[in-house]
């Protein structure tokens, strides 16, 4: 395989898939992770970079801290829910409160389960007008989220499955807004804000936005000019030793600065409640799904909350790895757990009972091997965004 170098990152398509079992779509970027020798594995049954050679993720992730890196992921949903009255019913199905913005402003928020307050996805909301809304669920979730709001829909509001039919280049990193301005694009955006702008004579959605906690922006092309845009933003990286990233280090990064995984730290069983995700939740509304039920939850304060861990033994922290407290009861679960490359220690995101408290000492127990660690509040890592 190749070496990822600043010399070599732009590779022409062709190479040889890794044998691996082969899910059923790949993003419009696919012949060129291949060509690039990048592992791929399936996420949400999409085909996807896991990490690329020369370094893999510890060099992708220090990459992105320290300068700029590109993420291809065509895999998340979209879909556009469009008509009189589309914002209001959008505002009515998901949890955060879409009159705090106004277009073009996008916003983070929860699909939920109207009887449990289970959350069936996060996802992204861009406010483009009154009578249109395009949204950006997690690939796996798409379809349910798509069938929830179709069964729900009043006459006149469509929503259609978008999901082949936009890419989404994310780029990340204190040295994104450079790179985006050499291809012309507009950086002068608000946290959240988006512009429709035109590059190469098409049109891209530039948000400002990102899953790492970097400066950065998330490209939203046409599936067909996702390819020309890859090559020019490769190319813009180069000054800078930026690097095309998988989603391994997409994953070790969002967890330093404690964001959810749905699936993991947000699921049907563990509500915004449970997740401290209140933040994202309009409960001034006068309705969404699942209000009541979270309502009824948040009173009763009888649920594990998540909380942050730093290993301080040596161990790394996986999903399902038992917690527990000073006298050897257990006291919580992890929900994500990996080695963070920027402090060289274990971290992980866990529900743990009511009662625990920041800078309690903990253990974990990873594979039958009890590893010290010590509860905080996240971010694990300072990041500088200014």
């Amino acid at each position: 395989m190749m070496d990822v170098t600043p010399a070599t990152i732009r590779a022409e398509p062709g190479g040889t898939v890794p044998t691996m079992s082969e899910p059923t779509k790949t993003s419009p970027l696919h012949e060129r992770h291949v060509a690039l020798g990048a592992k791929l594995a399936d996420f949400g049954g999409w085909q996807m970079p896991i990490e690329y050679p020369g370094g893999g993720v510890l060099r992708e992730h220090t990459a992105v801290r320290e300068r700029v890196g590109i993420f291809d992921v065509s895999h998340l949903g979209k879909a556009l829910v469009k008509g009189e009255g589309a914002a209001d019913f959008v505002n009515s199905c998901f949890t955060n409160d879409l009159r705090k913005i106004a277009p073009p402003k996008a916003q983070y928020t929860m699909c939920c389960d109207d009887e449990t307050g289970g959350v069936v996805d996060d996802l992204i909301q861009y406010f483009t007008a009154e009578d249109e809304v395009f949204l950006v669920p997690n690939a796996a979730n798409t379809a349910e989220v798509i069938r929830r709001m179709q069964a729900k829909a009043p006459a006149g509001i469509e929503i259609t499955n978008q999901h082949e039919d936009y890419a989404i280049i994310a780029v990340q990193g204190p040295k994104s807004f450079e790179v985006v301005e050499a291809l012309g694009l507009p950086t002068d955006l608000d946290y959240m804000s988006f512009a429709v702008a035109q590059w190469n004579g098409r049109e891209v959605i530039v948000l400002r936005s990102g899953y790492t906690g970097e400066k950065g922006f998330e490209l939203v092309p046409g599936w067909d000019d996702a390819p020309a845009l890859w090559d020019a933003l490769v190319d813009a990286m180069v000054p800078y030793d930026g690097l095309p990233c998988g989603l391994g280090a997409r994953d070790t990064l969002r967890t330093e600065m404690g964001y959810p995984l749905h699936g993991n730290d947000l699921s049907m069983t563990i509500t915004p409640n449970m997740a401290r995700a209140g933040w994202a939740v309009g409960w001034k509304k006068d309705d969404f799904w699942g209000k009541s039920a979270l309502e009824t939850q948040k009173a009763a304060k009888d649920y594990r909350l998540t909380w942050g861990l730093l290993a301080t033994g040596r161990g790394i922290p996986r999903a399902h790895c038992e917690v527990k407290g000073a006298d050897g009861t257990v006291i919580g679960e992890v929900t994500s757990g990996t080695m963070s490359p920027s402090l060289k220690q274990g971290i992980a995101l866990a529900l743990l009972d009511r009662g625990v408290a920041e800078g309690d000492e903990v253990t974990i127990d990873v594979r039958g091997r009890e590893v010290p660690a010590t509860v905080v509040k996240p971010p694990f890592v300072k990041v500088d965004v200014s």
